[in-house]
This record gives C-alpha cells, structure tokens and sequence, in this order.
C-alpha cells in the first residue's frame, strides 16, 4: 500500500505492508503515476511500515530512481527496517541514493 504526501515537487511516498512481487507491481503503478504527473525534486520513500522486502523492492526503487532522475530529482530511503536497510546496502542501490535511514528496531 502507497500513502502519498505532496508538498510541491517534494513527495513523500509511505509505503507499507511486504514488498514482494505482487505488491511491488501495484507500488510501481502508483509512483509512476505521481511521479509523471509531478515531476518531484525529491522522492522520499518512508519504509517505516514495510515489514519485509525481497529484490522486487530493489527493482521497485532502482525503476523509480531513474523515472525521478529524468526529471532532475533523487530519492531518499528513510524508516527502513534495519533488515531493510541492510537488503538495500548489499543490493549496491544505496551508493546510487542520497540517504537511507534506519527506523527503531
């Protein structure tokens, strides 16, 4: 599930529940849209609420990445689980981003 919070060309996407496969296809859809309709400086994607996250996640925020870097912008990762954050580190994806932070344990 995507909570969308828009303050001029910042967005705030809270994303929540698991992020696998089916879920990450619906999330894609969501961001897509707002993200062309937006054209956002900054895409912050608050994972305080994601309780797990497979490589569909990784794809979900690499493919956002580069439709918001289109557009002159970048992403931040903040509320990650420390799991999370850690599956986004190894992945490589957390070099190509301005921040990820970890939420509480």
């Amino acid at each position: 599930m995507v909570k969308l919070y828009n303050d001029g060309r910042r967005i705030t996407a809270a994303l929540s529940g698991d992020i696998d496969h089916h879920a990450a296809r619906e999330m894609r859809r969501e961001l897509d849209e707002v993200i062309e309709r937006s054209q956002p400086e900054m895409l912050i994607i608050d994972m305080e609420k994601v309780g797990f996250m497979d490589s569909s996640g990784i794809g979900l925020i690499l493919g956002r990445l580069r439709a918001v870097r289109a557009c002159g912008g970048d992403i931040i990762i903040k509320n990650a689980r420390p799991e999370i954050a850690g599956v986004i580190r190894l992945s490589g994806l957390a070099g190509l981003l301005v921040e990820v932070t970890e939420g509480v344990k």
